[in-house]
């Protein structure tokens, strides 16, 4: 009896049993995708490795003189730019002299000298943006926080000795958070170890500056702000020519700044970098004989380049496969 009334009640209360083989091929087919994706991240991990190696070798054997050139060259390149000059919240990193990393300090302190008048660079008058946020990492688990500084003092020194903000200021209020704040930043400087011409950048492997650029990106997205400029400063020694292993957690920049130029990459690049403004603008330090100018079109890109007859091409640009025109400033 029981019997009789499971085989009745089973069209109605069971779904139709499914071909067990075609169900083991499907299983064996998704086991198979991610044993090919595992072993697709594990390549690009090892990749990463090997060039992570590569550059700080190459960033160890930059002579401390040209170092110190490349730093004095980027600095200007990015106060003189009109994207900084309008920029009014602005996120940058702190830099460590031991990862060798373009100096920023010299920049964020002519920034916060007097951030609602101005400063002075190369005699005409910088607008500078009136809130300055800088990193503090929290944790080893990529959480970094952008907090809100108004002098260079307010950096203090954590354990592995690299400069960041205390989480209250010298009167024991909190800092301002980026990610709490009432007005969008339209300008974020990162760091990076490597960089290629499509925009992939290459971190040192804590993974802070993907996360932070993830999360900014879905606040702004949820308040409707405008997505702020994500700008690179870059060694020449840190731009290749390879293409850099990304995975989906690794964040894009829009544009690079190194002392070959400014290379706008993304569209919203392009349309807040005018290459030709920036070209008609620059004073560069003459710290090496013989530069000149010129605007070249590569990558879908308006592309700012200095020669020197001392060092030939700057790496940003292959000569051979760019026609070249010399533009009158």
């Amino acid at each position: 009896m029981s019997c009789t009334t499971a085989h009745f009640k089973a069209p109605f209360y069971r779904q139709p049993s499914s071909d067990p083989v075609a169900s083991q091929r499907t299983s064996i087919v998704a086991m198979s995708n991610s044993n090919q994706e595992q072993d697709h991240l594990e390549s690009i991990f090892k990749q990463k490795r090997i060039l992570r190696s590569k550059i700080r070798q190459a960033l160890k054997s930059m002579d401390p003189s040209l170092r110190s050139q490349e730093d004095n060259v980027i600095q200007t390149l990015v106060l003189e730019a009109p994207w900084f000059k309008s920029s009014k919240r602005l996120c940058a990193y702190i830099s460590c002299s031991a990862l060798r990393e373009v100096d920023t300090l010299k920049l964020l302190s002519q920034v916060l000298q007097n951030p609602s008048a101005g400063f002075f660079c190369n005699g005409s008058m910088l607008q500078t943006a009136t809130k300055v946020y800088v990193p503090r990492v929290e944790d080893k688990n990529c959480n970094m926080r952008m907090f809100y500084i108004s002098r260079i003092d307010d950096l203090v020194a954590n354990s592995m000795s690299i400069l960041e903000p205390a989480p209250v200021d010298a009167d024991g209020n909190e800092r301002e958070d980026v990610m709490h704040a009432n007005d969008a930043v339209d300008l974020v400087i990162m760091p990076g170890l490597a960089f290629d011409r499509s925009g992939r950048r290459l971190g040192r492997g804590g993974g802070y500056y993907d996360a932070f650029v993830k999360n900014y990106k879905e606040l702004a997205k949820e308040r409707n702000w405008k997505q702020p400029l994500f700008v690179a400063l870059s060694y020449s020694v840190q731009i290749i020519d390879e293409v850099i292993p990304v995975t989906s957690n690794d964040a894009l920049v829009d544009a690079l700044v190194s002392p070959c130029g400014v290379v706008p990459i993304s569209p919203s690049a392009l349309e807040s970098l005018d290459s030709l403004q920036i070209l008609r603008g620059l004073s560069f330090p003459q710290y090496m004989n013989g530069i000149r100018l010129v605007l070249s079109k590569q990558w879908d890109t308006i592309v700012v380049c200095h020669f020197s007859e001392a060092t030939g091409a700057c790496p940003l640009v292959n000569s051979h496969d760019l026609c070249l025109q010399e533009v009158e400033l």
